[in-house]
């Protein structure tokens, strides 16, 4: 048996659930809420994504062998190119971590085959909504990582690449739940709705992310996507973001970028308000992460500078709880109320807001 045949994956569905679970407690929220066969399917485009990810993020080996990794990558999802995913899994095999030391991330990546065949199991009209969107968010992964590959991470330059960077991160993932959605007999007005906002759902989410995860960025990843130009228009230098000398005008950035993040909400909505209930899509899976963002927004409109320190900015555990509960048990008209209601105070649920 040769190096490259020895990391065929087998098919394993079950498997590719549980890694969900690890990997993102988001993702692993909406998979859950959704029904099969949608849970499986986005399930697998997830980790397809995910896999691209972790490479795009390592910081244990050279940009240029990482943007190298990632064209294999994309050639091997490609069904058109000519690598496969054994070439893949052989290429990043030296960039492993050891078996004992590998976080849930590389394990996706080590076992990337076993995600694969699973995901050429699925049927031709699923496959062919999901590959290419994540044909292009590799893409865009590797270009970026390219173009900063002399300073060790990415240094967003201006509002315009920041929603480059967003739309190749989350934009792409839009357009493969929307794919999904409308691959068969849909209302074409529902459908043109969507494809016409699903940028804009993950441009949201991303936008959101960005904006309080400013410490976590640097520190772990060596990436800053506040805006340079917004940075020196508040005299912050970019390589000093989160030293505490420059808090207050790095805050004012935070407070910048998450204000760009809400002009998003009001399209973000129209997408979950027009999304077809199909193929074991429930409105739950996608509310959530839409309204915890609002509440996300609401906390970095509150306290900017938590965002540049070890503190972070989060919601409580509870609010999550109340906010999922919320949304499994109210339908589209009650998104609006509960967008409102969630932007001004911590959400605690029905029976605590009753007169």
């Amino acid at each position: 048996m040769s190096g490259r045949e020895c990391y065929r994956g087998d098919v394993d569905e079950a498997w590719c659930h549980e890694a969900v679970q690890g990997v993102s407690r988001t993702f692993a929220l909406t998979v859950d809420v959704l029904e099969e066969p949608m849970s499986t399917h986005i399930c697998l485009g997830y980790l397809l994504c995910r896999v691209a990810d972790t490479v795009e993020d390592a910081g244990h080996f050279p940009p240029e062998e990482q943007a190298a990794l990632l064209r294999t990558y994309r050639d091997a999802v490609d069904p058109t190119a000519d690598a496969t995913i054994e070439d893949f899994r052989a290429d990043v095999d030296e960039y492993l971590p050891a078996e004992d030391e590998r976080n849930a991330d590389w394990e996706v990546v080590a076992r990337s085959p076993t995600v694969f065949a699973t995901f050429a199991a699925l049927p031709e009209d699923v496959r062919s909504a999901v590959v290419g969107p994540v044909v292009e968010m590799v893409d865009g992964m590797a270009a970026f990582v390219e173009r900063y590959s002399n300073q060790g991470g990415l240094r967003i330059d201006d509002a315009e690449e920041l929603e480059e960077y967003c739309h190749y991160a989350a934009g792409t993932v839009g357009e493969l739940v929307t794919n999904l959605l409308t691959r068969t007999d849909v209302d074409q007005d529902r459908a043109r709705r969507m494809q016409g906002t699903a940028e804009e759902f993950g441009q949201l989410l991303q936008l959101t992310n960005v904006s309080k995860d400013v410490y976590d960025d640097w520190v772990d990843e060596n990436n800053v996507y506040l805006p340079n130009e917004w940075l020196e228009a508040e005299g912050v230098p970019q390589e000093e973001v989160v030293e505490p000398e420059h808090r207050g005008a790095a805050a004012r950035v935070v407070q910048r970028t998450a204000d760009h993040a809400r002009g998003f909400l009001d399209d973000a909505q129209t997408y979950l308000e027009s999304m077809p209930l199909v193929h074991g899509n429930t409105l739950e899976a996608w509310s959530v992460p839409f309204l915890l963002a609002v509440g996300t927004l609401r906390e970095l409109g509150a306290r900017p500078e938590d965002a540049l320190t070890e503190r972070g900015v989060k919601i409580s555990r509870e609010e999550v709880f109340a906010v999922t509960h919320a949304a499994s048990t109210t339908g589209r008209e009650a998104l609006a109320d509960l967008r409102e209601t969630i932007s001004r105070e911590p959400y605690e649920g029905v029976e605590q807001h009753a007169d």
